[in-house]
């Protein structure tokens, strides 16, 4: 077992759970730590499965160890635990947050026997002109820009991501997303969307733009969206991820069958600014061709 960092932030640790044949592998993002993902994590256990939640290189210490790492370093650690995972378990499905997204991307391309993948506000795009702003602060002599990782809408909940974004690594994460939309053209499992308006460092709102991505070049699987509130509460983190997952699953031993139309309940935030919960029904589409 590798020995955790002396200077590692209190709830930043790496997670793991050993349950039944079915695994998971769950993500954080970029800037973040594992107790962003800690509720998900803790569901998909609570609902029976073999849980692996790592803590990627350069984070859940201090920025100044997040700035000589990059992509490859992020998604070789992914590949890693995948690979870990699958070799434990009969099916792994992959959850990911926000550069979490891009790693699940990634690793779906990388491994078509995948089960499922859940991308959460994943980073799958690179948001306009932001690669070439973040060359240009670079080329000033900055190193970091103030973080943007607790982008949570509600007010007494903060995540404990680093304060500051360093440009490097991000930069990294920026090229990497050049790429994928090759990658989620390759995609063979089914993928299920989960999406939040306020949050404005996803891709956000492209219920559409997913539909037409996901294996385009593949035989068309199920493409799923549905609303996603942070931070995840419990209920809402054990009904999409227990019956979402199952289902993804389930649906896995044969990719030639649609996946059957199904509810769930996924957490919305109130005007009271207190989560709440609101039934949505799910309809399974192909990918465009």
């Amino acid at each position: 077992m590798t020995a955790l960092p002396s200077d590692l932030i209190p709830g930043a640790e790496p997670w793991s759970h050993a349950g039944g044949p079915a695994g998971a592998l769950v993500l954080h993002g970029f800037t973040g730590n594992p107790g962003s993902m800690r509720p998900v994590a803790e569901a998909l256990a609570a609902a029976g499965f073999t849980v692996e939640m790592p803590l990627l290189p350069g984070h859940g210490t201090k920025v100044e160890d997040l700035i000589p790492t990059g992509w490859t370093d992020w998604s070789s650690a992914a590949d890693t635990a995948y690979r870990d995972l699958a070799a434990r378990c009969e099916q792994v499905v992959v959850v990911g947050l926000s550069m979490g997204g891009a790693l699940t991307a990634w690793l779906g391309s990388e491994h078509p026997e995948v089960a499922g993948l859940v991308f959460i506000n994943a980073i799958v795009s690179e948001p306009e002109g932001m690669r070439a702003a973040v060359a240009e602060v670079l080329a000033t002599g900055a190193d970091r820009i103030p973080g943007i990782g607790s982008d949570i809408a509600k007010p007494d909940v903060v995540e404990t991501a680093y304060p500051d974004t360093p440009l490097a690594p991000l930069l990294t994460l920026f090229e990497a997303a050049e790429e994928m939309a090759d990658r989620l053209a390759r995609i063979t499992a089914p993928v299920l969307i989960l999406t939040s308006t306020e949050v404005p460092t996803s891709t956000s709102g492209r219920a559409r733009w997913w539909r037409r991505s996901v294996g385009r070049s593949t035989t068309p699987q199920p493409v799923i969206t549905s609303p996603w509130s942070r931070p995840p509460r419990a209920a809402a983190c054990r009904t999409l991820c227990g019956r979402l997952t199952k289902a993804l699953v389930r649906s896995a031993g044969d990719r030639s069958t649609p996946m059957a139309p199904m509810a769930a309940t996924a957490a919305k935030p109130s005007s009271s600014g207190r989560s709440s919960t609101k039934d949505v029904t799910i309809e399974p589409t192909r990918a465009a061709g």
